[in-house]
C-alpha cells in the first residue's frame, strides 16, 4: 500500500495532484507548524502581463506560531472578490473556462474563518474536477499519533499498514531513509517531470496551480499530470 502525507496548500500545484493519485491514502498534514511565506495560504496563476500570486491573507498574531489548521484568515481586505477577479479575467479565453468558474464562484461567495477550511474545500473540489477518489483523503488532526517529525510519519504509516512512503522531493533533506527502511516502510521520492500543455499568454510556464492545467485541458487534465513520477511497488 502506498501512503502520501503532505501539508494541504492554497488551490495546489500540479504535483500535489500526482501524489494524491498514486496514493492508496493521502494524509493532510494540517497538525504541524504553520510556515509563514509558504504554499498554504498562496498559489500562482498566470495572466495576459505574467505570473500572478493569489494570497490569502491570515492573521499575523498565529502565523508565526500556530499549527496549520488554527490559522485564521484576515478579513481587512476584498481579497476573496480579487482572487475571483483575477482567475476570471486570466482563464475567460480558455477552453474549458465556463465549466470550472462555477467552483469558484461558490466558493469565493462563502466565508471562511479558518485557512484550513478555505484549502480542504479546494483541494476537494480540484480533486474530484480532476476524477480523484477524495475518499482516500485523511487530516493528521484527526488520527491522534505524537512523536517526532520521523517517528511520527513512521507511525502514521502504520497506523495504515503502508509499506511504501511517497514522499515529495524536498524530502530527501530530512527523511531517515533507514528508520523507515528498519520499520518495514520503503520511502520513494517524486521524481515529477513537469508536462508542457497548451496554455494561455505566450510562452509556457511550468508549476503554476492546478486550476491553470484544469482551465485548458478540462477532462483531460488528470491523464497529463500523472504521465510521470509515479512510485513503484
Amino acid at each position: 500500500m502506498v501512503i502520501g502525507i503532505l501539508q494541504p496548500g492554497y488551490l495546489p500545484w500540479l504535483g500535489f495532484f500526482e501524489q494524491m493519485h498514486h496514493s492508496d491514502v493521502f494524509v493532510l498534514y494540517d497538525d504541524v507548524q504553520y510556515d509563514k511565506n509558504g504554499w498554504r495560504n498562496r498559489n500562482r496563476i498566470k495572466t495576459a502581463d505574467g505570473i500572478r500570486w493569489l494570497t490569502v491573507p491570515v492573521q499575523a498574531s498565529l502565523s508565526g506560531q500556530a499549527l496549520i489548521h488554527q490559522v485564521k484568515i484576515e478579513h481587512n481586505s476584498n481579497w476573496a472578490r480579487k482572487h475571483l477577479l483575477s482567475i476570471s479575467q486570466s482563464y475567460s479565453k480558455a477552453p474549458f473556462y465556463r465549466d470550472y468558474l462555477p467552483l469558484f464562484e461558490e466558493a469565493y461567495s462563502r466565508q471562511w474563518d479558518h485557512l484550513i477550511d478555505l484549502d480542504l474545500h479546494f483541494i476537494f473540489k480540484l480533486a474530484q474536477a480532476l476524477g480523484l477518489d477524495t475518499r482516500k483523503i485523511v487530516r493528521s488532526s484527526t488520527i491522534a499519533i505524537e512523536g517526532d517529525t520521523i517517528g511520527r510519519l513512521i507511525k502514521i504509516c502504520r497506523k495504515f499498514g503502508a509499506d511504501i512512503f511517497y514522499e515529495g522531493a524536498a524530502g530527501r533533506d530530512y527523511i531517515d531513509t533507514e528508520a523507515f527502511s528498519t520499520a518495514g516502510v520503503t520511502v520513494r521520492f517524486q521524481d515529477y517531470h513537469h508536462p508542457t500543455y497548451r496554455q494561455l499568454h505566450g510562452e509556457f510556464t511550468p508549476y503554476l496551480s492546478v486550476i491553470d492545467l484544469l482551465f485548458n485541458h478540462g477532462p483531460e487534465s488528470l491523464s497529463i499530470l500523472t504521465l510521470k513520477g509515479a512510485p513503484t511497488s
